[in-house]
Formats: structure tokens, sequence, C-alpha cells
């Protein structure tokens, strides 16, 4: 029932959660993306207002909510995700791809802290944008980012796939939105089935934890009165003027979610967290 996707966790299960993380490290982009490309433009991009605090939404992102939740202060959450970032091991027009986050990240930081959780969300760009039709190269570029992390130490990581790209208010009237749609499907797709051969290679050494956005919000727009929510399919920020009610909304503008919506995905990831950290090791496999 999806209620209980939004429904509060216990408090002794947040807490048993919290005990087993203690940092936050997030590579992404204008998803996860708190203030990155508002300080490397030097306060000039995304605008504030009617963005707040360079964050690509209305209020905090989802990452943020993610680490109160897991009882881990600003300092404990570490974000590396910038605004407009592909899957891809390149920088374009100094925006640093998920890969080459993780990449620098990797090299700095030769000793991994074992009880933190790598955060991956990345490869909305690489379709919106047109940067490639190829979905396994982007999903490929996820999985290397896993297998970096993992070789450099990492234990715990958290890999989300892609809302639908053609029903976002910016494309689903478009000539292309059936196109974004199909390239949605095959990267979730590609990209589960990558993650499962790297849970099987990894063995019980690193926790992969998949994070389904894709029903999440196949299920908002279907049944939004189960997540307090009234408008589904248009953005809140309209010519630089907002709705009066941004928390009923699921979008804020054209392609970001409102805070509101933030804060769903945050619940939905702490779930999913706690599912996959309170299970029993899984068996070493044979190599």
């Amino acid at each position: 029932m999806m209620v209980a996707l939004v429904a509060p966790m216990q408090s002794s299960n947040t807490v048993q959660i919290s005990h087993q993380v203690n940092q936050l490290y997030v590579f992404g982009d204008s998803l996860s993306d708190v203030g990155n490309v508002l300080q490397a433009t030097g306060g000039a991009y995304p605008p504030s207002p009617p963005y707040f605090q360079g964050r690509y939404s209305n209020g905090s992102v989802w990452v943020e909510y993610l680490g109160s939740d897991l009882g881990l202060t600003p300092k404990q959450n570490t974000n590396f995700a910038y605004g407009g970032a592909t899957t891809g091991s390149a920088s374009i027009n100094g925006v640093p791809g998920l890969l080459a986050q993780v990449q620098s990240f990797t090299k700095a930081h030769r000793e991994m802290n074992p009880n933190a959780l790598y955060v991956l969300w990345a490869g909305a760009n690489d379709y919106l944008h047109g940067a490639t039709t190829n979905s396994t190269l982007s999903s490929e570029n996820l999985s290397r980012a896993v297998q970096f992390l993992s070789k450099a130490g990492a234990k715990k990581i958290l890999v989300a796939n892609l809302p639908d790209l053609g029903k976002l208010p910016s494309t689903s009237n478009s000539s292309y939105s059936s196109a974004l749609s199909s390239l949605t499907v095959a990267h979730n797709l590609s990209l589960t089935k990558s993650l499962d051969v790297l849970k099987q290679e990894l063995g019980s050494d690193t926790q992969i934890i998949k994070l389904d956005v894709y029903s999440l919000y196949q299920q908002a727009i279907t049944e939004p009165a189960k997540f307090g929510l009234t408008n589904v399919t248009s953005a809140c920020l309209n010519n630089a003027a907002s709705c009066s009610n941004a928390n009923k909304f699921l979008f804020w503008d054209g392609i970001h979610p409102t805070t509101a919506a933030h804060q769903i995905l945050a619940k939905t990831a702490l779930r999913a967290i706690s599912t996959e950290l309170s299970l029993p090791p899984r068996p070493q496999t044979a190599r």
C-alpha cells in the first residue's frame, strides 16, 4: 500500500539504521545539488528567489531530509552533486559528471569510511539534453561508479533510477515525450540488471541499495491524494511566479520536484535503506 512508503519510519528502526550510517556522501545532478552550482557561478545560478539557496527547488532537497532522518548533522553530509551533471567521466561546461565526481573523490580519499552511505543519482541530463540515446552507456557509468567506490572501500551504496522523463511538465506535451519514456524504461532495466550482477560479484562485502524513483513517481501521479498532493502534472513555478500551494505540487519547475516531493523521496529512500541494512548478510559467493 502506497501510504506505507511515505509513513514515518518507526523510531527504533531509524535509530538502528543511524547507528549503521554515520556519514553521507552524495554524487549526482541538480536533483541532489545543495549549492555547488550556486557557488561555482558566484551566486548567479540557480537564481534565488525563486529557487531556494542553491537548490533546484523551493526548499531543501531529498538528501538533506535523508541525512536528517538518519540523525546526521549537516557536517556529516558531504555533497558533490552538480546541476547539469551527466553520468559520465567528463566535465561539460565546468560541470563534472557523476563518474568524474566519484573518480575525483576516490583519488582524494584513499581510505573510505565503511559506515558511510554513498548516494548515486544521475542520468536525466544524459537524455533530456540529447547527450546520448544509449541507455546502456549511462547505466554502465553508474555501475563503474559503484565499482570505483566499492574497490576504494565503500560498503553501503545507494543507487537511484530515473522517473519517467517523458512525463515531466517540460516534456509531457512534446513530440519527444514517448521517446523519453522509452529511454527511461530502457535505462532503468539496464541499471537493474547491472546492479544485480554487481551484487553477485561483490557479495556480502558491499551492500547495494536500489531506490526505485520510477515507481514512486508513477504511484504519486496515479494516486496523488495518498501523498498529500493535488497537482502532479504541471509546474508550480511559472514565468518566475510560483503557486500559492507549492506543498501540494509534485513539480516545482518543468523538471525538478518541490521540497514536499523531496521529503517523500527521502522517506522512501530511508525505507529502502532500512530494508537492505536490516537483512542478514548474504552468503559469500564462490569465486
